[in-house]
């Protein structure tokens, strides 16, 4: 498998260097490993010393990297090397990959009165239930489930184990035990989704759970009950969002980090790796709550320390209020 330079560079753009369209290129890798046939990219200045050390074919990089690309070798330079590697992937997806399978395959379950797109594609152990509608060109991986009554946009990616539409965790308390509160909403997940492996979103209560357009969940997600993730939201492995909170537009969401109920973050927010996001973040901006590691007795020393500080403002906020009158005490 191969494609030649001047095939990417005809259909993705940017400007080759010191090399011509018939070199050939056997696969796409990592500037520190790539090889003599290989394809790499550099978008962050920081990696420039393996840029000089690096033995691949051509790398793609950006204008201000142009020079430096030259002493080392061939190049393509353009605008947004990251993006043009994504787009370099997807090429090489498309000119390699097998083509993607349309129908349902003979081990998957669909409801009689389920919809599934005649371009879509529902993988193996896959289950479609009643009411339930899967949109164009939308591939389900193996052993997806999609609820009763939840739907699925064009285009998009549904990994492995992926579940829309289990119930919510709803319940009302009496006299020591839990009374269950049906589940009467649904999932809706707008166009271009992809949801990685084993995550889940619950249904609402009475509205439905929403995920809009071009929103990209890894793997282990959980999502709540009635939560609204707007459009090109994008969250890691293990991120929690308790129910009925409300994401805004293009945030992201680190790794393990924790979204309680009810709160709302605006677009543009972004909120680091195992952040507990405990209060509504209204103005953009990179959010971070995470206490740093240490050697245990260190930690356990901080910690004590820091469960002290309320106390220790509380006698700082006495000691200023009695300052005043200790010195009117001493002008006596």
């Amino acid at each position: 498998m191969s494609l030649l330079l001047g095939q990417i560079v005809g259909a993705l753009g940017g400007t080759l260097e010191l090399a011509d369209g018939d070199t050939e290129i056997l696969r796409i890798a990592p500037l520190d490993s790539a090889g003599p046939g290989d394809l790499s990219f550099l978008s962050n200045p920081r990696y420039q010393q393996q840029l000089a050390a690096s033995k691949a074919a051509c790398v793609i990089v950006a204008p201000a990297m142009r020079e430096a690309a030259m002493q080392r070798g061939a190049c393509i330079v353009a605008d947004n090397p990251y993006v043009y590697f994504a787009r370099a992937t997807q090429l090489w997806k498309q000119r390699h990959a097998r083509e993607v399978p349309r129908g349902v395959h003979p081990s998957a379950v669909v409801d009689p009165e389920a919809v599934v797109d005649p371009t879509a594609w529902v993988g193996p152990l896959c289950v479609v239930e009643r009411g339930a509608r899967i949109g164009a060109g939308t591939v389900l991986k193996s052993r997806v489930t999609v609820g009763e009554n939840c739907s699925v946009g064009a285009r998009c990616i549904l990994h492995a184990g992926v579940v829309l539409g289990s119930d919510g965790f709803g319940f009302a308390p009496e006299r020591g035990a839990w009374v269950k509160i049906e589940q009467l909403g649904a999932v809706r997940i707008g166009d271009d989704v992809e949801i990685g492996a084993n995550t889940c979103i619950d249904r609402g209560a009475l509205d439905d759970t929403v995920i809009e357009r071009g929103v990209k969940l890894d793997n282990l997600v959980q999502i709540g009950h009635n939560v609204h993730v707007g459009e090109h939201v994008a969250m890691a492995g293990c991120v929690g969002v308790a129910g009925s909170a409300r994401i805004g537009a293009h945030c992201t969401v680190g790794g393990g980090a924790i979204v309680l109920g009810h709160l709302q973050l605006a677009e543009n927010v972004h909120v680091s790796a195992a952040t507990v996001v405990t209060r509504s973040l209204n103005k953009p901006g990179v959010y971070t709550g995470v206490f740093p590691v240490d050697e245990n007795n260190k930690w356990e020393k901080n910690a004590a320390t820091l469960k002290q500080l309320h106390s220790l403002r509380e006698r700082i906020k006495a000691l200023e209020q009695q300052q005043p009158q200790d010195s009117k005490i001493g002008t006596q």
